[in-house]
C-alpha cells in the first residue's frame, strides 16, 4: 500500500511542474515559429532534389515533447508540452494554419507512447531517441495519410521514405538534442526541483 501510494504521488503534477512545462511549451512555440521560417528556405532545394527529403527537417517541431518529458518526467508531459507549443506557434501566425494543433497533438502522443511503454521510468539516450522517432513517425503518418496532409499525393514509396526521414529527424534533432540539453541544464542546478536533477550523471544506456 505504501509503495503504491508513493508511486502515485510521484506521478501527480505539482505547480512547479505545470509552470516549467508551460515555459518549455512557450519556448517551443517560438522555436516552432522560427523553424517554420528556416524550413521554408531549405525545403525548396530539398523538394527540387527529392521531395521526401523534407522529412529530415521535421525534428525541430518535436523538441518540446521530448525535452518536456525528460525534464518533468510525469505522465502527459510530452503531450502537454507539444500541444501547447503548437498552440503558441498558431498564435504567432503559422503558415500551416490550424493544422499545427493536430500535428502538435499527434507528435506529442507519439513521444508520450514511447515513454509510457517504459512505464515512465526510462529517460536515457536510447529512450529519448525512440521518443523522438515516435514523434517523427506520427508526424510522417499525419502528413502522408490524413486529409490535411501536405504530401498526401505522394506515391507509396515516397510516403514511406518521408516517414522514415521524419523518424530519423525526430530521433536526432528532438531526441538526441533534448537529451543533451537536459544533461546540460541539470549541471547548472536549475532542475533541482525535478527528478531530472541528476540527469547529468545518469547512465547513458541504462
Amino acid at each position: 500500500m505504501t509503495t503504491v501510494g508513493i508511486k502515485k504521488a510521484s506521478y501527480s503534477w505539482r505547480v512547479v511542474d505545470i509552470v516549467v512545462a508551460a515555459l518549455i511549451a512557450i519556448a517551443g512555440g517560438v522555436i516552432f515559429w522560427a523553424w517554420d521560417q528556416g524550413a521554408a528556405l531549405v525545403s525548396t532545394p530539398m523538394n527540387a532534389t527529392y521531395p521526401p527529403l523534407t522529412g529530415l527537417i521535421a525534428g525541430g517541431w518535436m523538441i518540446p515533447a521530448v525535452l518536456g518529458m525528460l525534464i518533468i518526467r510525469k505522465p502527459g508531459a510530452a503531450l502537454f508540452c507539444e500541444a501547447v507549443a503548437a498552440t503558441g506557434e498558431l498564435m504567432m501566425g503559422s503558415q500551416y494554419g490550424t493544422t499545427v494543433l493536430i500535428s502538435g497533438i499527434l507528435q506529442g502522443l507519439g513521444a508520450e507512447l514511447v515513454f509510457a511503454a517504459f512505464a515512465y521510468k526510462k529517460f536515457n539516450l536510447p529512450t529519448a531517441l525512440l521518443a523522438g522517432a515516435g514523434a517523427g513517425l506520427f508526424c510522417g503518418l499525419n502528413d502522408s495519410f490524413l486529409p490535411w496532409g501536405w504530401n498526401i499525393a505522394y506515391e507509396a514509396g515516397d510516403k514511406a521514405a518521408y516517414i522514415v526521414f521524419c523518424a530519423i529527424s525526430g530521433a536526432v534533432i528532438a531526441g538526441a538534442v533534448s537529451w543533451l540539453a537536459t544533461r546540460g541544464l541539470a549541471k547548472t542546478g536549475v532542475l533541482s526541483s525535478f527528478a531530472s536533477r541528476k540527469a547529468s550523471s545518469e547512465p547513458v544506456f541504462n
